[in-house]
């Protein structure tokens, strides 16, 4: 009989196809996945290390994993990706019913272990960093879906003072162009419409035969059977006139930008190394606006960053109710062991911290209200994802902009792309009804 692997991802969707990497891997290696932990022969936790409390979550999910070591001592216990890299020494001391320990760039380690494993109770711990890994001739194993992440690149170069990622998942380094088309085509062959290219900082993407972030979306935009792209996250100082006018010329790249914000106060920007203004972000979203100019603009947005002031954080108010984002990824500073920001004498109390993020999320939730209020009335292309969660009688679908829209079912099914008339908007979501294409005899 196959063993069996259960893996729980954690994280942003990077680590989703790390996982599904990790998962063709151990099929190779003769598993087969599993939903229910108890029968699992193999468990791996893939971790997220960008807030405390991501840490946190998979610290106290190890700790009831002890009594499934004790049940069967042969089942195989791994920690997987930045917490792995971040934690290393502490997992191998807190945690020694632990057998796998492995960083982002160590996942070609796994069959080799898999295959000792049989002979021997080795425990394996590899954390070491790469400049060249990126995976270039691996495929994921993808569950059945409307989209396909492909990771375009790994490692980050920005050294924000705030964020962990230059350490635990290296340098920048890409793949080629060549190779993320041939990921492209066989996602397409597998039935995936959709297509989310990944990078820490994806649009300084560099092709290692020559080209850049444009040219590699022209040429994922030119697969047949590719109907829409999207690609998270870029960083505001690698937008330009390129990138803008390549998404402007191929109607399948979605017309949707997320824009890392961070912080309205230039101070704050300059402290978390952002390396651009207040004023040179806004310049960017009127430069987006004008060449794009029903493009969704979403963001991410730190608050309480040591040393922040309470007029430096009202800038930050100020910038959301000039910018009118779509949505926002709203989070408290989390200090982690490490960056330089941890190093600051002047954090901030973690009360002032929750209340500045209560008042900056029912700020972006008016904005986001009015931004999908425009909406009404007119008809928006569609694609149907899955069935809405409040009724069985309901599709939920996204626009290009990444909105979700719901409407009645009337005989479509799922990856179908239908046209929408929105009749309404409530929350971060709108309301419609199909519009029926007449036919002419």
């Amino acid at each position: 009989m196959n063993q069996k692997y259960y893996i729980e991802t954690y994280g942003c969707q990077m680590n989703v196809y790390d996982s599904e990497l990790v998962a063709s891997l151990l099929q190779k290696s003769g598993y087969v996945e599993t939903d229910q932990i108890h029968d699992a022969d193999a468990i791996f936790l893939n971790t997220c290390s960008i807030r405390e409390k991501a840490e946190e979550t998979v610290q106290n999910r190890l700790s009831n994993f002890h009594h499934l070591k004790r049940k069967n001592p042969k089942v195989i216990i791994g920690v997987l990706g930045c917490m792995a890299q971040n934690l290393k020494d502490d997992l191998l001391e807190s945690k020694p019913f632990v057998d796998v320990i492995l960083g982002p760039d160590s996942y070609r380690k796994l069959p080799e272990f898999i295959h000792n494993r049989k002979t021997q109770m080795d425990h394996l711990a590899d954390t070491r960093l790469s400049k060249f890994e990126v995976y270039e001739d691996m495929f994921p194993t993808r569950k059945e879906g409307v989209n396909a992440w492909i990771s375009i690149m790994r490692g980050c170069d920005k050294f924000c003072t705030f964020c962990i990622v230059p350490f635990t998942r290296g340098r920048e380094r890409s793949r080629t162009i060549e190779s993320i088309v041939h990921e492209t085509e066989q996602a397409v062959r597998e039935g995936f419409i959709e297509i989310t290219l990944l990078g820490q900082n994806v649009n300084s993407f560099r092709n290692p035969d020559g080209g850049d972030f444009p040219d590699l979306l022209e040429a994922v935009a030119a697969v047949p059977g590719v109907q829409r792209i999207r690609y998270t996250s870029p960083h505001p100082c690698d937008i330009d006139d390129k990138l803008l006018n390549v998404m402007l010329n191929h109607d399948n790249i979605c017309n949707h930008i997320h824009l890392p914000l961070q912080a309205g106060s230039d101070r704050i920007l300059k402290r978390m190394n952002r390396t651009y203004t207040q004023k040179e972000f806004l310049n960017l979203v009127d430069k987006i606006r004008m060449i794009l100019p029903d493009c969704s603009i979403t963001t991410d947005i730190i608050v309480g960053f040591p040393g922040e002031t309470e007029d430096e954080f009202k800038e930050t108010l100020k910038v959301v109710w000039s910018v009118r984002f779509d949505s926002a990824f709203m989070f408290k500073y989390s200090p982690r062991p490490g960056t330089k920001a941890v190093e600051f004498n002047d954090h901030v109390p973690e009360e002032e911290k929750q209340q500045r993020l209560e008042r900056l999320i029912a700020l972006q939730k008016s904005m986001t209200l009015i931004a999908i209020q425009k909406q009404i009335g007119k008809s928006m292309k569609v694609i149907v994802e899955k069935e809405s969660k409040k009724s069985r009688d309901q599709w939920s679908g996204r626009t290009d902009g990444n909105t979700w829209v719901i409407f009645n079912k009337s005989g479509e099914k799922i990856k179908d792309i239908v046209d929408i008339k929105i009749t309404d908007a409530r929350g971060v979501s709108l309301f419609g009804e199909r519009i029926q294409m007449e036919v002419t005899v």
